[in-house]
C-alpha cells in the first residue's frame, strides 16, 4: 500500500503540501520546525542535500510571507546582533554540507550509515537535550551571547536547514513577548536563508533541473495557509506546548536519519 502511494506523483504532492502546512503552522508558534519537519519528507523522493535545498527555498519564502504580517513586531536590535553572525555561520555551514554529501556510506554491523546524516542527527539531539535539560532550561544570555549565537545557529542552519532550535535557545531566554519573538526569529531566519542559497544554488543549479516546480510552488503555497493559520490562532497558544511537541519530533527524526531511514 505505503509503495502505491509514494509511486503515484500525486500521493508524492499531497504529502509534501500536508507537511508544508503542518510544519509551517507549528513553526509559527515555536519559531523552529518548517525545515526540520519538511526536509524528511522532500529527503522520501530527493537526495539529502538536494531536500535540504528544497526545504530552504520554501522556508525563505515562508519567512518572507510571515515578515510580511508582522514585521513591526521584530526587535531591530537583536535581529542586528543575532543576524550578522548568523550569515557567517549560515556561508561556512552550506560549504561543509557541500564537502560531506561527496562522502560515500559506510556499514557497521550490517547497517548502512551516511555520514552526512549521522552528524545531522547527532546535532539535532545534542540541541535537543540542551532545550529540554531543567539546568539549560534556567540558563540566561545576555546580550554580549548574541552574535556567538547567531554563528552557531547559521552554522547549523547553512549545513542542516536546522537553524531554528537553536536559536530558539537563545531567543526564548530574552523573555519577549510572543508575537515580537516570532518576528525577530522570523527575520533572522530570512537572513539565514538567503545567505545559504546563494552556495547551495552555486553548486547544485543542475539538480535543480529535476524538481517538478509545482512541488515547490505547492508546499510553498501550503506553507503559507499554515502562517495565516497560525497567526489566527496565535492569541490561543502557549508557546511551551509547540516548544515540546517540536522538541520531540526532532528527537524522532534525529534518530530515523543516523540510522539512514530519512
Amino acid at each position: 500500500m505505503l509503495d502505491f502511494l509514494f509511486a503515484n506523483e500525486t500521493y508524492q504532492f499531497a504529502c509534501i503540501a500536508l507537511a508544508a502546512f503542518g510544519a509551517s503552522l507549528l513553526t509559527f508558534f515555536s519559531g523552529f520546525g518548517l525545515g526540520t519537519l519538511l526536509s524528511p519528507v522532500f529527503c522520501l523522493f530527493f537526495e539529502l542535500e538536494l531536500a535540504i535545498a528544497m526545504t530552504a527555498l520554501v522556508h525563505f519564502s515562508n519567512n518572507l510571507f510571515k515578515i510580511s504580517l508582522i514585521f513591526r513586531s521584530a526587535d531591530r536590535k537583536i535581529v542586528q546582533s543575532f543576524g550578522l553572525g548568523s550569515i557567517v555561520g549560515a556561508i561556512l555551514g552550506a560549504l561543509l554540507l557541500q564537502n560531506l554529501a561527496m562522502l560515500p556510506d559506510f556499514t557497521s554491523s550490517g547497517l548502512s550509515f551516511s555520514p552526512l546524516k549521522v552528524l545531522l542527527g547527532l546535532l539535532i539531539l545534542i540541541f535537543v537535550g540542551f532545550d529540554i535539560a531543567p539546568k539549560a532550561q534556567k540558563w540566561t544570555f545576555p546580550v554580549s551571547y548574541l552574535p556567538l549565537g547567531g554563528l552557531l545557529s547559521g552554522f547549523v542552519g547553512g549545513l542542516s536547514g536546522h537553524q531554528g532550535a537553536l536559536r530558539s535557545m537563545f531567543l526564548l531566554k530574552l523573555n519577549l513577548e510572543k508575537t515580537a519573538y516570532i518576528a525577530t526569529g522570523a527575520a533572522i531566519s530570512c537572513m539565514i536563508d538567503f545567505s545559504r542559497l546563494g552556495v547551495y544554488i552555486t553548486k547544485w543549479s543542475d539538480s535543480f533541473d529535476i524538481i517538478p516546480l509545482y512541488w515547490l510552488l505547492g508546499a510553498t503555497l501550503a506553507a503559507f495557509a499554515g502562517t495565516l493559520c497560525g497567526r489566527y490562532f496565535l492569541k490561543k497558544m502557549v508557546l511551551a506546548y509547540c516548544h515540546w511537541l517540536t522538541a520531540i519530533m526532532l528527537s524522532i527524526i534525529s534518530i530515523l536519519l543516523i540510522f539512514n531511514y530519512l
